[in-house]
């Protein structure tokens, strides 16, 4: 289906998801590649965040309500994050050539930014409702600003 002013939108309409599901395909090529003894460890770990990422990107559209899917978009980036964390393991323990664990960083980085940016937009729906939401920044990390630099600064 096209997708266009007016129609219905899938979850595959979904920048955001069409790049996590990419991003899941190549993470479970990683996880093939995975020396017999990981396949039961860390590559189920790998297969548990990849589908995590996308079925709740999945999932996240399918609610009705603005914080639901909030909610939902949070878990999958942090399911996303979790897979940066699994090639930085297949990089220290030489699973994957470290220039290889670089495109593929890219490419989680790339779905990083759009999920931060269809967060956005979900907690601006939200506040232009109602001004019950409010968040404050996060103590212990950098904003989302601070954020698309570091990203943007990162070679591509």
């Amino acid at each position: 289906m096209e997708a266009g002013a007016g129609t219905f939108r899938t979850f595959e309409d979904l920048e955001a998801y069409k790049a996590a599901r990419g991003f899941r395909v190549a993470m479970y090529g990683v996880n093939r590649r995975l020396p017999g003894f990981e396949k039961f460890e860390l590559g189920s770990q790998i297969r548990r965040a990849a589908v995590s990422l996308t079925n709740n990107i999945a999932e996240g559209h399918g609610r009705f309500h603005f914080l639901d899917q909030i909610k939902f978009m949070l878990q999958a980036r942090g399911s996303l994050q979790e897979l940066i964390d699994d090639l930085n393991i297949c990089e220290d323990e030489n699973y994957v050539p470290p220039p290889e664990v670089a495109l593929l960083k890219q490419q989680g980085w790339h779905v990083l930014r759009l999920l931060n940016g269809y967060l956005r937009w979900l907690r601006e729906c939200k506040t232009s409702q109602t001004l019950a939401l409010h968040e404050n920044p996060t103590p212990y990390g950098d904003s989302d600003a601070d954020l698309e630099a570091w990203l943007a600064s990162l070679p591509l």
